[in-house]
């Protein structure tokens, strides 16, 4: 069992089906349909990480709210995005550093004006303070509760797209029964329970389980490879997130 299997456990309810540089490039385009589809694409999975990032600055929740908002519309309405690509390194990186200049430079104007340019996302922000709550502050800098909920997020891309290929092929019922594979040692999972549960031979279930696992990896190495410059950053952007989900 793996660093990353441990902490697939639970995923949100948003649903992630295309690559990130796809979307990127969408959300670069001046089609406004597109555009705002694409922001909306782009914020369901990154801004949980942006978020934690504002408010480890010290940002109270209604302003950090508001920034987190109001960033992604900016992106969209400067076309900011489209600088974005991956020969220009790690899309996290990117992101980060794009908020950074935002809250320096573009914060105080902001304020001033209609927030968010008429677009209102449907955010979870009470769920994302609940979770601020149980971190430890003193030993987060805003750095790095970035990169710790980015590389949650980024897990919860791979368990969603691994739930919604179960859900395809008819097995959805399998998928929640096994899911706890993802989230367990592997002397934890109960493998003659979720037989009788399946209906399947103990031996069966095993397979599943480890084909399980292995999708589970190919899809994690393809969600990584889609935010960083080429193949050959996989395996070290990997180690990475590993290391920073293990601190």
């Amino acid at each position: 069992m793996t660093s990353t299997d441990a902490q697939a456990g639970s995923a949100p309810g948003a649903v992630f089906v295309t690559t990130h540089w796809s979307v990127v490039a969408a959300a670069g385009r001046n089609d406004t349909t597109r555009a705002q589809a694409a922001l909306e694409q782009l914020c369901r999975s990154y801004w949980h990480p942006l978020y934690h990032f504002v408010r480890r600055r010290g940002y109270s929740a209604d302003d950090a709210q508001d920034l987190t908002q109001e960033f992604f519309a900016r992106l969209i309405q400067r076309h900011a995005v489209a600088a974005a690509c991956p020969q220009k390194g790690r899309f996290r990186s990117f992101l980060l550093a794009s908020l950074k200049n935002f809250l320096a430079d573009e914060w105080d104007k902001a304020r001033a004006q209609k927030r968010g340019g008429g677009l209102a996302l449907p955010l979870d922000f009470r769920t994302e303070e609940t979770r601020l709550e149980t971190e430890p502050v003193a030993a987060s800098t805003p750095e790095s509760a970035y990169e710790k909920r980015w590389a949650i997020a980024l897990l919860e891309q791979v368990y969603q797209r691994l739930e919604q290929e179960f859900g395809a092929q008819g097995k959805a019922d399998q998928f929640a029964a096994l899911r706890v594979a993802l989230s367990g040692a592997r002397s934890a999972v109960p493998y003659a329970e979720l037989g009788c549960q399946l209906g399947m031979s103990e031996g069966a279930v095993k397979v599943a389980v480890h084909r399980l696992r292995q999708r589970y990896r190919v899809l994690l190495r393809e969600t990584i490879a889609d935010t960083v410059a080429g193949p050959d950053e996989v395996e070290d952007e990997l180690r990475y997130l590993l290391r920073v989900l293990a601190g």
